[in-house]
């Protein structure tokens, strides 16, 4: 289970191309292609480095004018989606 002290660690890096304020990510591993936009853009951005989902949270908050709450729950979606295509780990 995900809380604000869950440890956000890049597994693998992925070639990745902005495009226009979008991020296309190409996993030559299992030949898929990844789009992301908007705020999941900024969550990549942000997980470049060892992080927190509190100081990830934190960060978006400083950015869109959204809710804790709403911000946490679609963060942590977000990253569950990473976390299952093995992009990254949570402890």
């Amino acid at each position: 289970m995900m809380n604000k002290e869950t440890k956000i660690n890049l597994i693998k890096k992925i070639d990745v191309t902005d495009m226009a304020g979008d991020k296309v990510m190409i996993d030559f591993e299992s030949g898929k292609y990844f789009l992301l936009r908007g705020t999941a853009v900024d969550i990549w951005d942000n997980i470049q480095k060892e992080t927190t989902v509190g100081e990830l949270v934190k960060t978006l908050l400083g950015i869109y004018e959204v809710d804790e709450e709403t911000c946490l729950s679609g963060t942590e979606q977000f990253l569950s989606q990473l976390e299952e295509a093995n992009f990254i780990s949570l402890t």
